[in-house]
């Protein structure tokens, strides 16, 4: 798996299924006006289906490419001074530049990326032995993972442009709470 910036994939985007469907969210659209107790049916799943991908290859997209998944991942544990932190989360900025932001404190600390894999299953995978797989090399503080937020692009810039949701990642960097 490839982790990348949001704009460098962009060009791969296009119109993507997000477009046109903000209407359909609410009541008022076409799709959104059902009789109570009717279910809504799930766009990932196909009708009748087992909830397995049936898109080209298998990839997560129709046209057989990964999708962008925007990660929040949180850590916790005991206190370490914010030297030590900051100087840990540095490096792993260094090592795996597709890092977009990063907040700490004594405690806790929060990382923000862009993970480039086929599915959300995927995405998580990897944000998950984040922390542990670079605790060492990077000089991370002994904490666990306590949180873990993985969303697909679109939803990420629907919360931004309904005004809820994580700001957007800036200024990149590695930032105190």
């Amino acid at each position: 798996m490839r982790r990348v910036r949001p704009g460098a994939a962009a060009s791969r985007s296009g119109t993507g299924r997000g477009s046109g469907q903000g209407a359909d969210r609410g009541t008022g659209g076409a799709r959104g006006a059902r009789a109570d107790g009717e279910e809504r049916p799930l766009s990932s799943v196909p009708a009748g289906g087992t909830g397995a991908d049936t898109t080209a290859g298998g990839r997560g997209t129709p046209d057989g490419l990964p999708r962008l998944w925007h990660v929040t991942l949180c850590v916790s544990g005991g206190e370490v001074p914010l030297t030590e932190v900051r100087r840990g989360l540095e490096q792993l900025a260094h090592d795996h530049p597709f890092l977009l932001t990063s907040r700490y404190a004594v405690d806790h600390a929060e990382i923000r990326y862009w993970e480039e894999a086929r599915d959300l299953h995927d995405a998580a995978a990897v944000a998950l032995r984040l922390w542990g797989e670079h605790r060492r090399s990077a000089g991370l503080p002994p904490w666990e993972i306590v949180g873990l937020e993985v969303i697909d692009r679109e939803t990420y810039h629907q919360r931004i442009a309904e005004g809820y949701g994580p700001p957007p990642a800036t200024p990149v960097g590695i930032h105190p709470f």
